[in-house]
């Protein structure tokens, strides 16, 4: 019809016949891309299934027939060709390299569910034939790479989700932590088994085996663990050094009073942001891990590590995206569902999208609070330095969500001080500083006894004192060293293994400082300049609790007096009437 009418409008003016030819010929034109799929269809079916045969007696060999089936040269096609998928998946099960190249075409073509069948398939088969803890652990890597988004994509997060946690469970140190992660991981598997059942979505159907069988794999494997323990009578390690404690781990003692102090400050009307200020190694990160315990349920926390995706992305969009995953996936572990926030509606006015988006989790969080701890605050400092984000726009935010948003409270966490970073300073007006520093001598003794609940080593009292004495408490330097002690005892004979005495202890330090040694190495080159290390040195030297006076010190480093003002803030040496000396001894012991 469209034709007939364009061919009498042009016959007014050129002439009846002409026109009449010209409509005609455009109108088979218009015409000819709607019937000729439909047409040519049954023929393609015959011509892909020959194809499809002799595939298969050639298994696959390059060059694959695969590249002339009528996906890759009809792009018209709109009705889905039969057992293209499964033509596809023989091919990348026998010829790789083309199957791989396959996919990738089909994935943004019209038989782009052809790519998701084969896909679909792949991940099933390759997800039910890990048959061990070990092949688990691996397999979010390539669900994540090879991931199409699909109807099946949310229970392929699920398992990439499990395989994480079970590499990260697999990555301590001691089979007791191993154990104590995994039991999540169990429950964790318990409750999508539940879903699974429960579920009307044809694809669990599917799975659903798959993630029995990954239950029992992870529940035969704790079993594992616990008989080879008990069958070689070995004292299992609760300790942790070198990762923050997490929110799972029982091992996490104390600092109620921390808790508390942060807990006024929450109250304050002023609604002042908080830095929670200590040196490396003092539990910093652990206690943002486990502040849900120490506060009132009203308030929320929502962890975020600085040190990973929100810094290290490469724009506005990236930094707020993150930022909102890491919140997001923050409050799912105490309870509260926020809303999710996509990472493409971010890309034409990301501030404006994101300030929407709170807007939504206020709805969420009804009566309570949001506690926004950002830990690692000078690494977002140093991307804002390099130019990645700019300052305004990114402190900014956090100015205006302290001043505007009384639902949302602010912590930084880091080890320095605001004033350190002046263009904090600036943006964050009145910041209230919570110290953290040594355990308190009651959570120390605690930590070296009593770490976990059926701990099996026991301690002399003086072997107690002594690791005290050691450490004055320091949080990573008490479980480095009793870490060493339990080494020790679990190569001693059973009938003397589980009672720690002085000379365990004393046998234990060498091993400690060795063990430590990226603790300790990371205050004597990222910490101190040249003068404090001589300074330091000098006073190790003179033995355990030795107090060495200033003007001994000002007359071996003249002019030194901002070297001693950095080594008492780094607290790594104390004032001691009119002398310093060490805090720490085993810190001594590594000057030496």
């Amino acid at each position: 019809m469209v034709s007939v009418a364009f061919g009498v409008a042009v016959g007014v003016a050129v002439g009846v016949p002409v026109s009449v030819a010209f409509g005609v010929t455009i109108g088979v034109g218009i015409t000819i891309n709607s019937w000729r799929p439909v047409l040519s269809f049954p023929f393609f079916i015959v011509w892909n299934y020959l194809l499809n045969r002799l595939e298969k007696g050639r298994n696959a060999k390059s060059p694959c027939l695969l590249r002339y089936h009528s996906a890759f040269w009809d792009e018209l096609q709109r009705l889905h060709l039969p057992h293209l998928d499964e033509h596809l998946l023989f091919v990348i099960e026998n010829n790789p390299v083309e199957g791989k190249a396959a996919l990738e075409y089909l994935s943004t073509s019209p038989q782009r569910w052809a790519a998701q069948a084969a896909q679909i398939k792949l991940d099933a088969r390759s997800l039910q034939g890990y048959a061990d803890v070990e092949a688990i652990r691996k397999a979010h890597r390539s669900l994540v790479t090879s991931e199409l988004e699909s109807e099946i994509s949310p229970l392929l997060r699920i398992f990439s989700r499990i395989s994480e946690d079970v590499d990260a469970a697999l990555n301590q140190a001691s089979a007791y932590n191993q154990r104590l992660l995994l039991r999540d991981v169990a429950d964790e598997l318990n409750l999508q088994l539940q879903n699974f059942v429960r579920s009307s979505d044809k694809y669990t159907v599917r799975f659903y085996p798959i993630i029995k069988s990954w239950r029992e794999i992870v529940t035969n494997y704790i079993d594992e663990l616990a008989k080879i323990t008990e069958l070689r009578q070995e004292i299992d390690s609760p300790y942790i050094m070198g990762n923050p404690i997490a929110l799972e781990q029982e091992i996490f003692t104390g600092r109620d009073d921390i808790g508390l102090r942060i807990e006024q400050l929450l109250r304050d009307r002023r609604r002042p942001p908080l830095l929670l200020y200590g040196q490396r190694r003092m539990g910093k990160t652990s206690l943002l891990n486990n502040i849900g315990k120490l506060l009132p349920n009203s308030i929320i926390p929502m962890f975020i590590d600085l040190q990973g995706a929100p810094s290290s992305a490469s724009d506005h969009a990236g930094f707020l995206y993150n930022l909102a995953r890491e919140m997001e996936k923050s409050a799912k572990k105490q309870g509260v569902t926020l809303p999710s926030l996509a990472r493409e509606v971010l890309q034409s006015d990301p501030f404006t999208y994101f300030y929407e988006w709170l807007d939504k989790v206020e709805q969420a969080l009804e009566q309570n609070t949001a506690l926004l701890a950002l830990d690692e605050f000078e690494v977002l400092d140093n991307a804002i330095a390099k130019g990645r984000f700019d300052e305004q726009d990114v402190l900014g935010m956090l100015r205006h969500l302290i001043q505007h948003r009384p639902r949302f409270k602010i912590l930084l966490a880091g080890s320095h001080t605001i004033e350190e970073y002046q263009r904090w300073a600036s943006y964050l007006i009145n910041v209230q500083v919570v110290h953290i520093s040594y355990l308190k001598e009651a959570e120390a003794r605690q930590l070296i006894e009593r770490p976990v609940k059926d701990f099996t080593l026991r301690y002399e009292p003086n072997a107690v004192e002594r690791v005290l004495q050691l450490t004055r408490c320091h949080p990573f330097l008490v479980q480095q060293l009793c870490a060493e002690i339990i080494v020790l005892k679990n190569e001693q004979d059973p009938s003397i293994r589980r009672l720690a005495t002085l000379a365990d202890v004393e046998a234990a330090i060498p091993e400690a400082l060795q063990g430590g040694g990226f603790f300790f190495g990371d205050i004597q080159n990222n910490q101190v300049d040249a003068t404090g290390q001589a300074i330091l040195r000098f006073i190790a030297v003179q033995g355990e609790g030795a107090i060495v006076s200033r003007q001994t010190l000002l007359q071996q480093f003249p002019d030194a007096n901002i070297t001693f003002s950095l080594l008492l803030q780094r607290e790594l040496i104390e004032e001691v009437d009119d002398g310093y000396g060490f805090q720490v001894e085993l810190i001594r012991r590594w000057f030496v």
